[in-house]
């Protein structure tokens, strides 16, 4: 029995090939980029598990307790 996001996923994965089939490019080479984007993924993934946590604004999310001109 197949699990269901895998269900879901193949039918997004056909979906977005004939995004890009439909408009002109050809199907073994829609393959070919995506197997190749998917080999970019995972050594991104190896080297940073976790990119959100890298963002400039993740800082900033936290509110902080030094204000300027604060008394202590």
């Amino acid at each position: 029995m197949k699990e269901s996001w895998r269900e879901g996923l193949q039918l997004k994965l056909e979906d977005f090939v004939d995004t890009f089939v439909g408009g002109g490019a050809k199907q073994e080479d829609v393959f070919d980029a995506i197997i190749a984007e998917i080999g970019n993924l995972r050594a991104a993934h190896e080297r940073d598990p976790d990119p959100a946590e890298d963002r400039p604004e993740a800082e900033a999310e936290e509110p902080s307790n030094e204000r300027p001109g604060a008394l202590p």
